[in-house]
C-alpha cells in the first residue's frame, strides 16, 4: 500500500467533512450500534467540533452533550505519558531514569532488568513483563502498593528491551516511580501539572470523582442483542493505565496541547522535546487490520505511518462496557476523539477513519464502522473462537463422573508467595474457594470430575466458568490445587500449609 505523506489541510476540507461525521454519528445511535457517543474534533488549534449523541444510560432518559464524563480505559495510557512529560520538562525526572534509582522497593524478577529498566521501558511496554501480570490480583481484591509490590514473582515474558508485551501494571510502575520525588501521589501530580494548567476540570484519574459527577456515561455490554448498562469498572488499582475519566471538551484542551508540541494559548506548558519522546515510533506492532500500513509504540502512543500519513493514536476499552479512541495527524494540525459507553464496539475506530478519509480524499473509501466492528467481535464476541472454546470445555461433564473425596481432603490453608494466603472452607454445606485481603472474595465450588471443580471468577459474568484443580497426595489429603483464573503466568498453584 502507498502511503500517502500528510501536510496541512485546508479549513474548508475539514469543516465540509464535520455534518458528515455527525450524520454517521446518529446512524450508529439510530442503528443501535452504540447507545451514546461524544465527538470533538481539532483543527489549526482551535476546536471546530464538540458534540453529544445518545443516551448516557439505556432505559433513562438524560441525554450524552459535550460535557458528558466517559470512563475513557487505556486511552489514558498517552494522557499518562503527557503528564510523566510535564515531569519530565521541569527536570523532575528523565524518561530514562531508572526506576530502582527512584523507587527501589518496585522490582522485577531478574536483577539486571530491576537494576536498569527505566520509566522509558515501562511506557514503551518493552521491561519484559508479560501483559496480564497483576490483573489477577487486581480482581481478587488487592491494592496498587501490593500488587506492584508481587510483580517481582511474574515470570518474564521475554528478554529485557527484546519483547513488547502490553502491560497495565507495568506502565502503573512506570508512572508510579516517575512521581516519587514530587511527594506526591500518581492522581495528585496528574491533577496539579496537566489537567489544571489545562482547565480540564471534569478530569480525573481518582474514580471517586466519576463516582460524583452527576452528568456521567454507564457502560453498556448486549445482553440478548440489546445494550444494557449491567456492570461497573473501578480502574483505580491500575489507574495511569487505564482510569482517566473525563468528557469531550476537556479532552479538546490535551489535543491542543499536543498538537501544538507543549503550547497551549500561547504559553509553554511542557517542553517540545519532553512531549516528543512519547510519539517516537520504538517496537512495531505490525499493519493495521483494517486499512494496513505500519504501526509502531511509543511511549504510552501507538505511532502509525498510513494512507494519510503519520498519525498518533490510543484506543481504550473495557471489557464489561466502554469504548474509546484518539487520532491525531500532526502534519495536518488535525485530531478527533470520540467517546463511546460500549462493548465490544468498533464504532470509534469507524468515525475516525471515515472522516479522515472525507478530510484527506473528500469521500469513504469502505465501510470502516463493519469492518472494525467484524475485528472486536472476531476477538471478544459471544461467538469468538476464544469464549467458544472456554465455553466448550465444561458443557458437559464426563459419564460416568469420578467421585470427589470426602469434603476433608480438600477442606485447609494454601498459600504461595505471588497470590498469598487462600483457603478452602465449608460455608453453608458448599466447599467454597476462598482469595484476596482477609478473604475478601469467595467462590462457591461445583464438582466437575474428582479432584477438578469449577467455579465463577467473576460473579457478574456467571456463565464464564473457570477450573480448580486438587493435586492429592498418598494421604489422601490435597497437598497443593492450581487455580486456573490465576495461573496465567504459571502463578496459579497454591501448597497446602505445612507441606
Amino acid at each position: 500500500m502507498a502511503l500517502a505523506q500528510a501536510g496541512a489541510v485546508s479549513r474548508d476540507s475539514v469543516m465540509a467533512a464535520l455534518p458528515k461525521l455527525g450524520e454517521m454519528a446518529r446512524a450508529q445511535i439510530e442503528s443501535g450500534g452504540v447507545p451514546g457517543l461524544a465527538i470533538a474534533v481539532v483543527h489549526d488549534d482551535e476546536v471546530v467540533y464538540l458534540e453529544g449523541f445518545g443516551l448516557r444510560e439505556m432505559g433513562k432518559p438524560e441525554t450524552v452533550d459535550p460535557d458528558t464524563v466517559f470512563q475513557i480505559a487505556s486511552m489514558s495510557k498517552p494522557i499518562s505519558a503527557t503528564v510523566v512529560a510535564a515531569l519530565v520538562s521541569k527536570k523532575v525526572v528523565d524518561w530514562s531514569t531508572r526506576v530502582a534509582d527512584l523507587a527501589p522497593e518496585l522490582q522485577l524478577r531478574e536483577p539486571y532488568p530491576t537494576a536498569e529498566v527505566t520509566i522509558r521501558d515501562f511506557f514503551n511496554h518493552r521491561s519484559g513483563l508479560s501483559g496480564t501480570s497483576g490483573d489477577d490480583l487486581e480482581d481478587i481484591g488487592y491494592g496498587r502498593d501490593h500488587v506492584l509490590h508481587q510483580l517481582r514473582y511474574v515470570p518474564p515474558s521475554s528478554s529485557f528491551r527484546a519483547g513488547y508485551s502490553y502491560s497495565n501494571a507495568g506502565l502503573t510502575m512506570g508512572a508510579v516511580a516517575a512521581v516519587r520525588p514530587t511527594g506526591q501521589d500518581w492522581e495528585t501530580v496528574a491533577a496539579d501539572k496537566l489537567f489544571g494548567p489545562l482547565g480540564m476540570a471534569a478530569t480525573s484519574y481518582r474514580h471517586g470523582d466519576f463516582l460524583e459527577r452527576q452528568n456521567a456515561a454507564a457502560l453498556h455490554v448486549r445482553v440478548e442483542g440489546t445494550w444494557a448498562a449491567k456492570f461497573k469498572r473501578d480502574p483505580s488499582v491500575q489507574a495511569p493505565a487505564g482510569g482517566v475519566s473525563s468528557n469531550a471538551r476537556d479532552l479538546t484542551q490535551w489535543m491542543r496541547l499536543e498538537l501544538g508540541k507543549g503550547v497551549l494559548d500561547g504559553k509553554r506548558v511542557i517542553s517540545a522535546d519532553a512531549l516528543a519522546a512519547t510519539h517516537e515510533p520504538l517496537f512495531s506492532q505490525g499493519a493495521s487490520p483494517v486499512g494496513g500500513g505500519a504501526s509502531f509504540y511509543g511511549l504510552g502512543w501507538g505511532v502509525a505511518f498510513g494512507r494519510h500519513g503519520l498519525s498518533w493514536g490510543h484506543a481504550g476499552a473495557f471489557s464489561v462496557g466502554g469504548r474509546s479512541l484518539v487520532t491525531l495527524y500532526p502534519d495536518a494540525g488535525l485530531g478527533i476523539v470520540v467517546l463511546s459507553n460500549a462493548f465490544p464496539t468498533g464504532v470509534p475506530e469507524g468515525l475516525a477513519d471515515s472522516f479522515f478519509d472525507l478530510v484527506f480524499d473528500g469521500s469513504v473509501r469502505q465501510d470502516y464502522v463493519s469492518a472494525w466492528n467484524a475485528v472486536y467481535e472476531s476477538m471478544f464476541g459471544p461467538e469468538s473462537p476464544k469464549i467458544a472454546e472456554a465455553k466448550a470445555r465444561f458443557a458437559k461433564a464426563p459419564v460416568p463422573p469420578n467421585p470427589a473425596l470426602p469434603d476433608e481432603a480438600y477442606l485447609g490453608d494454601y498459600v504461595n508467595d505471588y497470590v498469598g494466603p487462600a483457603q478452602v472452607a465449608l460455608r453453608n454445606g458448599v466447599l467454597t474457594l476462598v482469595l484476596g485481603p482477609e478473604g475478601a472474595r469467595s467462590y462457591p465450588l461445583r464438582h466437575f470430575d474428582r479432584d477438578l471443580f469449577l467455579y465463577v471468577p467473576d460473579p457478574e459474568m456467571p456463565d464464564k466458568l473457570s477450573a480448580l484443580s486438587f493435586a492429592v497426595g498418598s494421604d489422601g489429603r490435597a497437598k497443593a490445587m492450581t487455580i486456573e483464573s490465576l495461573d496465567s503466568n504459571g502463578l496459579g498453584t497454591l501448597r497446602r500449609n505445612g507441606t
